[in-house]
């Protein structure tokens, strides 16, 4: 048997109109976690400014070069890994190298509307005196979303040329994830 005082107090919810049903934590509308980018999500390019363009003109110790991404699309995605980078070489007997990757450990990185991340590529450039078929003259980059199948073609801009280890298994010439 109901007691009184039960009764009265569901009908005075049911009266005021006011009746919450506790709903399971699992079971409340969440945001959904944001996907993955898609390379039509994205731009890309070479960053340029300052101390961003490599030091190729110097042929004593490695140097680095960074290629950014931006979020292009109305929704924020995700971006994890590594891209896919292949170089495009100026001279008739460079073809294209496909860059190693670093042991980097990548980090997954989101990004909103607008936002950019990159990523570096370590470069070991030579001295223009170096004979022509132990260097690399990047002309093009053909650039990778991590996951993606769908490239960037970014025109190289910085000159100068690379010690040619395309065949090496530890290259001077290598790519980080992206993020780093």
């Amino acid at each position: 048997m109901k007691s009184k005082l039960t009764v009265m107090t569901v009908a005075a919810v049911v009266a005021a109109g006011t009746v919450a049903a506790a709903v399971p934590a699992s079971a409340a509308t969440a945001k959904a976690a944001p996907t993955r980018c898609h390379t039509a999500d994205l731009k890309a390019g070479f960053a340029l400014g300052g101390d961003a363009a490599p030091e190729m003109g110097q042929s004593a110790k490695q140097t680095q070069a960074f290629i950014w991404f931006t979020n292009t699309s109305k929704r924020t995605c995700t971006l994890s890994g590594f891209a896919g980078v292949d170089m495009t070489g100026a001279q008739t007997t460079d073809g294209t190298w496909s860059l190693a990757r670093s042991s980097e450990k990548p980090v997954k990185i989101a990004l909103a509307p607008g936002d950019t991340t990159d990523f570096s590529i370590t470069l070991l450039p030579v001295a223009t005196s170096t004979p022509k078929k132990e260097k690399f003259v990047p002309s093009k980059f053909l650039v990778t979303p991590p996951n993606e199948t769908t490239h960037f073609t970014l025109k190289w801009p910085f000159g100068g040329q690379i010690l040619k280890q395309d065949g090496a298994t530890h290259p001077a010439t290598f790519l980080n994830p992206v993020g780093k």
